[in-house]
């Protein structure tokens, strides 16, 4: 019979396997330049806009306030499983200070929230992310190899649960050309490891988180279903020979839709331009934000990043257009010199 005190060390190592205990907890107003050592690019991110960013910060908060990780230079070997420790943070709305999504770019997505996790499906173009044609994508999660993540150093911030921002610990993104999919585990939930799983990474979004990826904007409520991998009582490992289906997916309700989501910035390639009064957020593809970017645009010309440091989230920084005050000047100068001619006239 064990003394008492390896019964207490043997509850006390159980208890700690059952819930994850975490080193450091941040803020965006206190967390470091960067957080894992190997690091590439940094979590204080400021508010500027910037589409050569190097901010490894995502936010997860609405079904049009979301971020997603993807390579930060164009190319055919910007691959998602080349890439994976170097992601950067790619979002809807401007004032993270990562890159923004460019309007056009998502045609799909569908926020969804169970008692666990909430998560955002969807599909799109997402070689104006940086990612390959044909490339069939990978996942990207807080873990990695070594612990330090992939991309190493990317911190998710959230305030869906509850409302309080804070960092998600426990969450998985998979990024593919023409599909994507992103999950964050409730910090304070009973198995947020379970269902934010990394282990299953060559399965991809379906398997992982079988859900909408069709046309369309909607925010969506649900049941949490089955962690991946759980079947009843027994646990799949990947690499096994009979991969199992995937769980059926949770059946949404409490359905609201959108018609679009966007910035409504234009954008090409690294260059981003004020909209005009008229120009409105559209993920149509009508507006021509992302008419002239491709995958192998990254070094674009045109407007330059301003740097704006506005501190208010999902609003862009007041732009002021040099054309109408050279209109002006000029009608000022015209009515002077036709006032100076009727004058001679007279005389």
């Amino acid at each position: 019979m064990f003394p008492p005190l390896i019964y207490l060390s043997l509850f006390l190592t159980v208890t700690n396997a059952a819930t994850p205990t975490y080193s450091a907890t941040y803020l965006p107003s206190n967390v470091p330049e960067q957080t894992e050592e190997g690091q590439t690019g940094t979590n204080r991110c400021g508010t500027a806009l910037n589409q050569t960013s190097g901010c490894q910060d995502a936010y997860l908060n609405s079904l049009d306030d979301w971020c997603v990780w993807a390579p930060p230079e164009p190319g055919p070997l910007s691959t998602i499983g080349e890439t994976e420790r170097i992601e950067v943070a790619w979002c809807i709305k401007n004032g993270t200070g990562a890159r923004l999504i460019p309007d056009g770019a998502i045609t799909g997505a569908h926020w969804l929230v169970t008692p666990d996790y909430i998560q955002v499906t969807g599909s799109g173009n997402m070689t104006l992310l940086n990612i390959p044609a044909n490339d069939e994508g990978g996942e990207l999660d807080p873990h990695g190899a070594d612990g330090n993540g992939n991309p190493i150093g990317g911190i998710v911030w959230s305030n869906a649960f509850g409302g309080q921002l804070e960092q998600i610990f426990e969450w998985t993104n998979f990024m593919g050309e023409g599909q994507f999919c992103i999950r964050i585990c409730d910090p304070k939930g009973p198995n947020a490891p379970g269902y934010c799983q990394h282990v299953y990474d060559e399965l991809g979004c379906p398997w992982n988180m079988p859900a909408n990826y069709e046309k369309g904007f909607d925010s969506c409520s649900a049941d949490s279903g089955e962690p991946p991998g759980v079947y009843g009582g027994s646990t799949f490992h990947q690499g096994e020979p009979v991969t199992p289906d995937p769980h059926p997916a949770p059946k949404p309700t409490s359905c609201t839709t959108m018609t679009s989501i966007g910035n409504g910035f234009i954008i090409q390639g690294t260059s981003i331009m004020a909209p005009s009064s008229s120009t409105k957020p559209t993920s149509s593809g009508a507006s021509g934000s992302a008419s002239g970017a491709s995958a192998g645009s990254g070094s674009g010309g045109g407007a330059k990043p301003t740097g704006s440091n506005n501190s208010a989230r999902g609003h862009g920084p007041a732009l002021t257009s040099t054309q109408g005050w050279e209109r002006i000047a000029v009608s000022l100068g015209s009515a002077i010199v036709f006032s100076l001619v009727g004058a001679v006239i007279v005389l």
